[in-house]
């Protein structure tokens, strides 16, 4: 007799679209591919991911997830959160290609699902939400000028789109003097 663990099956089938969109790309990310990678029956995988918008939205919230933890290791570690946001991904860097290509792989996921605006593409707006503004709320809580903390995230959110376009990062020595005055005493 087996067990039931509805957390390891999501878990599961959140690892099998990971893999499926890193291994394989977006063309092989159908509801059944990704059930057969996870082990599990379509049905299986429709019971905890009702299509494939809300199976994207459950990606985007365990990337919250993981990035919430990151935030809370850096606050632990008594470090910057805001010098963990401009942190510029590196594409020959292991961890950072491959959080570039997931990452890549999910904006490409979300601009094909051709369900018509109704509440299961609200889920993946709302996953999107979610994970911005987590990551505002961490940046508040540490820059107390809201302007200025708004200007920390808008750098970042650029510096990483960079790195998903593939577009060559800036120089470092340049961009470590940008973070340095951005996050300088007398910046507030």
């Amino acid at each position: 007799m087996t067990t039931r663990d509805p957390a390891g099956t999501r878990d599961r089938i959140l690892d099998a679209l990971e893999n499926l969109l890193l291994d394989k790309g977006l063309s092989q990310v159908t509801l059944e591919n990704v059930a057969a990678t996870a082990g599990v029956s379509k049905g299986g995988l429709l019971y905890h991911f009702k299509s494939k918008d809300t199976l994207l939205a459950g990606l985007l919230r365990r990337v919250t997830d993981r990035a919430d933890q990151q935030v809370k290791t850096t606050i632990e570690q008594g470090r910057s959160v805001a010098e963990w946001y401009l942190q510029a991904p590196h594409p020959e860097n292991e961890a950072d290609a491959v959080e570039l290509a997931l990452y890549r792989s999910m904006l490409a996921a979300m601009r094909t699902v051709d369900a018509p605006p109704d509440e299961t593409q609200a889920e993946t707006d709302r996953a999107i939400d979610e994970v911005m503004r987590s990551w505002k709320t961490a940046l508040d809580n540490e820059i107390h000028d809201p302007v200025h903390a708004e200007i920390v995230r808008l750098v970042g959110d650029g510096v990483y789109l960079r790195a998903l376009m593939g577009i060559p990062p800036i120089e470092p020595e340049m961009y470590r003097q940008v973070v340095a005055r951005l996050l300088g005493p007398e910046s507030g």
